[in-house]
């Protein structure tokens, strides 16, 4: 029997609500520094409270831009993001069940080799395959474009691994039974193995689609036009340091709207996410 002490839950709750207002606080200031005027931001003496240019600020971030080192506006900037991190989540996704599958369910020399194979290139990041992977994309004439922000980035031995926990998890008796009704390895993955996966599916998208969304190096590397730039890029280059006044509010606008996306995706998908999480675990 849990014994109920009143003590324990005020003081679990006040340490939840300070950890709360720690991490959100710096996120009320750049909503605030949004609705103020660059003079405001930078002045020293910002107040706690919206100020008057909040309409202007981000209608001038999401339709015009205005910045003098990034003039794209922030719409545009948001839809090259948007499209780059859900052709990089689904892209992994696709690949990963596919590997997975191959690696569980079927029997061929150096399955277990080929699979530790995909496992060790987790110890190999983005960062440190860099040059290699621009060449490839540079002499595909992929430069500023949506395939050179998605392709490079779309293979992961994380969800390979996800899957693949999965996929050992299911019943023997499932393959045996598609096999006396005639179905093949496509007909029993598509019908069998991909709607047994969608709690597992959708915890792979939400944590690729935010890996996607938050790419910075390689985004920076290979676009060089500013009608192809990811509204993480835009946000550094918005931040420049020059003799005039940077202008904080609309940065400060770009970086909540740049939250948005990610943090819905976190909100709608929640339930599926912890319950994709918990059965890869089993």
């Amino acid at each position: 029997m849990v014994e109920h002490r009143p003590l324990n839950d005020i003081i679990a709750y006040a340490i939840l609500t300070l950890g709360v207002f720690i991490v959100a606080f710096p996120v009320y200031l750049a909503f605030i520094a949004s609705t103020h005027d660059a003079a405001t931001v930078v002045g020293g003496a910002m107040p706690l409270t919206p100020g008057s240019h909040t309409l202007e600020n981000y209608y001038r971030a999401v339709f015009v831009g205005g910045s003098r080192t990034s003039r794209e506006p922030v719409g545009h900037m948001l839809m090259n993001s948007f499209i780059s991190a859900i052709g990089i989540a689904l892209g992994k996704i696709f690949i990963s069940m596919l590997s997975a599958y191959a690696v569980v369910y079927f029997r061929f020399p150096f399955r277990k080799t080929a699979f530790w194979i995909i496992f060790v290139t987790l110890m190999l990041p983005v960062e440190v395959r860099i040059y290699p992977t621009y060449k490839v994309v540079a002499d595909l004439k992929m430069l500023d474009t949506y395939a050179g922000l998605i392709l490079p980035l779309i293979a992961s031995a994380t969800g390979t691994l996800l899957f693949r926990q999965f996929f050992m998890t299911i019943p023997e008796e499932l393959l045996e039974a598609s096999r006396i009704d005639g179905a093949g390895p496509f007909r029993f993955f598509w019908d069998t193995l991909l709607p047994l996966s969608v709690t597992t599916i959708a915890a792979l998208f939400v944590i690729q689609f935010i890996y996607g969304w938050n790419q910075y190096l390689w985004p920076l590397l290979i676009t060089t036009q500013d009608s192809m730039q990811t509204i993480v890029t835009g946000i550094k280059k918005m931040l420049y340091t020059t003799d005039e006044l940077a202008e904080w509010q609309l940065a400060m606008a770009t970086a909540i709207l740049a939250m948005l996306p990610p943090v819905a995706v976190v909100v709608f998908m929640q339930r599926l996410f912890v319950r994709g999480l918990v059965e890869t675990e089993k």
